[in-house]
């Protein structure tokens, strides 16, 4: 299955590529017109699935509309709007106004998705167009599997359009390592900047998985600055037929579904791959009447500790939040270590991950995933923080990228479960990795991978969230963690300045051509 899951990929990807080039057309004015042909596949696909089984019978003159089709999970196509009927236009009609016609109309009779369909196919030749409406044709696959096609074409295209840090777009690997450890089995969840949607496809994975529908065990709610992201962001839960609040928004400066924070005291998981390192953020214009900075606002010039408490502070009293964070962060001096200190002392910091490098699509620096949890700190792991150093975890994709394989995150992920007193998943290939360094699968501290450390043990290392400074070494591995930790960090600076370079290089560029006309 996974062979013809990788053909298909593959196929599809080769073929759209190949046309795209011949075509002239740029990476990023194609992006989302094909994803918008891949919606539209899938959208007939499912709404002809609908129809047969309730369409009225013979001689009935009640016709279903659109909300029928919605409560069947399809969203209704007009005929004029359908990929058979697209396809099967004539030789010299104009498909590219034809194809941007049917988005408007698939918009007007299904308001949930105003203004998210792209409308730009007349920039693209209409040969190419056909081509890649006849390359689609045959692609026959069951729900859940197209929205992985659907995931690998949107990390396909970031990698070519060269997303600052993958913006759009957090590597699937990392996401499903989030959402194992979160477990967001039922409730409300939040992704103050969801980019386009994937930790919530990923949570409504793992719902599915263990038996139980998504659609009536999660409520979900996004905030997404950037336009265009935000209608990918809705494509893509429409392709995986959920259901979602996403706002067009700035997590910074406006308060956000207050009503949430009202009605149920906050969010039941919150989950985000938040931007590293921003700077140059007007600070005086962060007003908190929602309180979403309660620790207070940091005195450097970086934008990571706004995060962390805004994370922190829309969950309910028994909330979880998993999120990808700078590496910097934990170790970060001055306000910065005050705010994390008092993060530490209210005993909800639950799980660091240290994350090697090159996961992400055009940044090659590691990474850190911090997990809160305030339901703990009412129990016995009150007083504890769990350290996993996952540097050493993961496998080779190419020759620039790594991820973790499935039997990976499922081992992570079950090492939490061991602390928290859970019991074990083991569907992935786990169970023998795990028995080897978890005899009877109890928890137990590993040096080089894994351990429990207390609140006066985090104090005595100046309130330090680096899993390097508890989990040590294995034994016969050398203790280079002291120079490792400073090559990082060096590593995270550079790549910081590098964007920085890159962004007023534009600005540069921008400003000599209005000099120059």
């Amino acid at each position: 299955m996974v062979s013809e899951f990788s053909e298909i990929t593959d196929t599809l990807w080769s073929s759209a590529e190949k046309l795209r080039a011949n075509s002239g057309v740029r990476p990023a004015d194609y992006a989302r017109p094909v994803m918008g042909l891949l919606f539209l596949r899938h959208a007939e696909e499912r709404f002809a699935e609908v129809e047969a089984r309730i369409s009225p019978k013979a001689g009935s003159r009640v016709r279903p509309g659109p909300e029928t089709y919605k409560a069947e999970g399809a969203i209704f196509l007009p005929p004029e709007a359908r990929f058979s009927f697209l396809l099967a236009l004539p030789e010299g009609s104009n498909l590219g106004r034809a194809l941007t016609t049917a988005m408007k109309e698939i918009e007007e009779r299904n308001p949930e998705l105003a203004d998210v369909l792209p409308k730009t196919y007349q920039s693209i030749p209409d040969d190419v167009l056909v081509e890649l409406l006849r390359v689609l044709k045959p692609l026959k696959i069951n729900g859940d599997a197209f929205g992985h096609v659907y995931e690998y074409f949107m990390g396909a295209f970031a990698k070519q359009t060269m997303q600052k840090g993958g913006e759009f777009y957090t590597p699937s690997s990392i996401v499903r390592l989030i959402v194992e450890i979160l477990e967001p089995f039922q409730g409300r969840i939040l992704d103050p900047a969801c980019g386009s949607g994937g930790m919530f496809v990923h949570s409504a994975d793992f719902v599915k998985r263990h038996q139980k529908a998504p659609e009536k065990e999660l409520s979900i709610y996004g905030v997404e600055r950037t336009r265009e992201t935000w209608r990918l962001a809705q494509m893509n839960l429409a392709v995986h037929g959920l259901s979602a609040k996403i706002l067009d928004a700035d997590s910074y400066r406006d308060p956000v579904f207050e009503e949430v924070m009202a009605e149920a005291k906050g969010f039941d998981f919150v989950m985000a791959n938040p931007p590293f390192n921003v700077k140059e953020l007007d600070k005086s214009k962060l007003f908190d009447e929602a309180g979403r900075f309660p620790f207070g606002v940091p005195t450097a010039d970086n934008a990571n500790y706004l995060w962390i408490q805004l994370f922190w502070s829309r969950l309910n009293d028994n909330g979880r939040a998993g999120f990808v964070m700078a590496n910097s962060a934990a170790d970060a001096r001055g306000k910065e270590q005050e705010i994390r200190r008092k993060l530490i002392e209210s005993g909800s910091v639950d799980v660091i991950v240290s994350v090697g490098p090159n996961f992400f699509l055009t940044v090659t620096l590691p990474c850190t995933l911090w997990f809160f949890d305030k339901g703990k700190t009412k129990g016995k792991r009150a007083d504890e923080v769990l350290f996993l150093d996952a540097r050493h975890l993961s496998r080779q994709v190419d020759r620039a990228h790594r991820d973790f394989g499935d039997d990976q995150i499922e081992a992570l992920a079950n090492i939490v479960r061991m602390w928290r007193g859970e019991t074990p998943e083991l569907f992935a290939g786990s169970t023998d990795w795990l028995k080897e360094r978890f005899p009877g699968f109890a928890y137990a501290d590993v040096p080089g991978l894994c351990r429990s450390a207390t609140r006066a043990e985090i104090a005595a290392q100046g309130w330090s969230l680096n899993p390097g400074r508890y989990v040590g070494v294995a034994p016969g591995e050398t203790d280079d963690e002291d120079f490792r930790d400073r090559l990082e960090l060096l590593h995270e600076e550079l790549e910081a300045l590098n964007v920085e370079a890159g962004r007023l290089q534009a600005v540069i560029a921008q400003n000599l051509g209005e000099v120059l006309g």
